[in-house]
């Protein structure tokens, strides 16, 4: 991940606001720390922080086209890059970046060519020839924009909040998918998927092409010039990612340099079920594992640098980021740069536990639908900004557009089924203390009236518990501001459910927590254990050992 930062007509284009500009845009060092770049055009900035994947020689940013009249501050992976390059032979390259397409298609294309692009990325555009400018965001939002206005009328645009928040009168959150124009001065979307109008789809399961559009995401996403590996937790998810990525190491040519023995990484704490599980898979797919312990106290010591990195009160991507947070630093450590993650996979097939609940398959399919929709808030800034916040960037398979669509149009019948292992959310599969002593730690920091005054203090998304008011009470220091907290979702959630969801069970609604814990009469450890025979029945028979997942992952690469 790089770190990108744009400001288009300021009043004042002294030195001072120069310096201004590069002083905000270190605010975002942590996601590139290999090179800054900064581009001036009249009253216009494009800056750039850089962690270098592909090309970490010549690839530095802002990139241009041959002339210099279109600039453009990229963060994020192309993986159709040379593709793109072939219907680009009238246009000379300077660099072997897979991010330098971007301005020679809009050179070719105009406006119009955000669809041809194939990854994650957020970036920034100028035509300098009449002072235009564009902004994108991928179409799941994997990469994190921000975009805002200043009083002296200017536009800006930053990776990470905390490059614009001081300076800005207003902000908010870069819709995934969509396009700004400065020509319109509006967001339009360019990202039109079937899925996204919900209808209820009817094709058949064809697992055959299920798996070689999966192949093709993992794959695709070993573009790589540096050192990598697979975060692990030994669920389904990431299991799978790990047998393809294993499968197909040979064949790189990273692997020259690097070795064709996958890496694999897992955090918890001891004891936990993701340890125990991401060992086996390990041991069976032959990776060279990493296991990485941490204690409740460390976690607890994080929190503060935790969400100043990750932007958010939300408290289920506070618990899960925390352990990410801790691990990504230790992978940092060790030269690696890259890793492969499997977020995505539980929207997408309704993999968390309350789906267990639905229903009938056409609310199962529109809580899937919602459930992308809004992975820009939760798990994709979680992966991305707790990574990035030590200079690692995490590569998603699970949300390459066209798995996606070929996932999101099987008919939700098929969807419908329990497999394997329980699903453990990371935050509660790190071990399930972890989770506890948050909770108890916040009972100490935060008195009863201090939540029965909650309402008056946090009128807006009020915390209604003691932890909520804790991690709201953080977040209100670094990002005091109106704007600010409006960019964090809210409403109940049972086991990260949306909160129409939580209307599925009667019982959830007296304990909305967004643990998977709280999945009552679903999760083998629930917060109550009293369920009924049915519910009973559900719980003894759904999980399989564990091998059983990694025998399916192997037959499915």
């Amino acid at each position: 991940m790089c770190g990108i930062l744009a400001v288009f007509g300021c009043i004042d284009n002294s030195q001072a606001k120069r310096s201004r500009i590069i002083e905000l845009s270190r605010r975002l060092r942590h996601r590139g720390p290999d090179w800054s770049g900064l581009h001036c055009h009249g009253n216009c900035y494009l800056a750039h922080q850089r962690l270098a994947i592909v090309d970490p020689t010549s690839g530095d940013q802002p990139l241009y086209n041959e002339d210099k009249t279109v600039v453009v501050t990229v963060n994020g992976e192309i993986y159709n890059h040379k593709q793109l390059r072939e219907k680009l032979k009238s246009h000379q390259f300077r660099t072997g970046s897979d991010c330098e397409v971007i301005a020679h298609l809009y050179e070719e294309y105009g406006e119009d060519f955000v669809d041809m692009l194939d990854g994650m990325f957020s970036f920034v555009l100028l035509d300098t020839r009449d002072n235009s400018f564009i902004a994108a965001r991928d179409a799941i939002g994997i990469t994190p924009l921000y975009i805002g206005w200043g009083l002296d009328g200017s536009v800006w645009f930053a990776s990470e909040m905390k490059a614009l928040s001081d300076d800005c009168e207003r902000f908010m959150s870069f819709l995934p998918g969509h396009l700004y124009s400065s020509k319109q001065g509006a967001l339009r979307r360019w990202y039109n998927p079937p899925w996204f109008s919900e209808q209820i789809p009817s094709t058949p399961y064809d697992p055959i092409l299920l798996r070689e559009t999966f192949k093709k995401a993992v794959v695709k996403r070993l573009m790589t010039d540096v050192p990598f590996g697979v975060l692990l937790s030994g669920g389904l998810d990431s299991s799978l990612v790990a047998a393809v990525a294993s499968r197909h190491m040979v064949e790189l040519e990273a692997a020259c340099q690097w070795g064709s023995q996958l890496h694999t990484f897992c955090v918890g704490l001891k004891g936990s079920p993701d340890l125990k599980a991401a060992r086996e898979v390990a041991d069976y797919l032959g990776t060279r594992h990493h296991e990485f312990h941490f204690t409740v106290q460390e976690g607890i010591d994080a929190l503060e640098e935790v969400i100043y990195h990750i932007e958010t009160y939300d408290v289920t991507t506070i618990r899960a980021s925390t352990p990410m947070f801790l691990m990504s630093r230790k992978i940092k450590s060790l030269g690696v740069k890259m890793v492969l993650s499997g977020e995505g996979s539980d929207e997408i097939f309704g993999g968390y536990l309350y789906f267990h609940k639905a229903p009938n398959k056409e609310e199962f399919h529109q809580e899937t639908c919602q459930k992308i929709k809004s992975l820009h808030l939760y798990d994709c800034l979680r992966a991305n900004k707790s990574t990035s916040a030590w200079g690692l960037e995490a590569r998603v398979p699970f949300l390459d557009k066209e798995f996606i669509n070929v996932a999101m149009s099987i008919d939700p019948e098929w969807k419908l089924h329990i497999l394997y292992r329980q699903k453990e959310q990371f935050s509660d599969g790190v071990g399930y203390s972890w989770i506890d002593g948050l909770k108890d730690h916040a009972n100490k920091q935060v008195t009863d009236s201090m939540l029965m005054n909650a309402s008056f203090i946090y009128p807006e998304n009020t915390p209604a518990t003691k932890e909520a008011y804790y991690y709201r009470s953080i977040f209100e220091k670094f990002y005091p501001k109106n704007a600010a907290r409006s960019t964090v979702p809210g409403g109940p959630s049972v086991a990260c459910s949306t909160a129409k969801a939580v209307e599925w069970d009667a019982a959830w609604s007296k304990n909305p927590d967004p643990s998977g814990r709280a999945a009552l009469g679903v999760h083998a450890a629930a917060y109550e254990e009293e369920v009924d025979a049915k519910d009973a029945n559900l719980i003894n028979g759904s999980p399989q050992k564990l091998p059983g997942i990694v025998e399916k992952a192997t037959t499915v690469v």
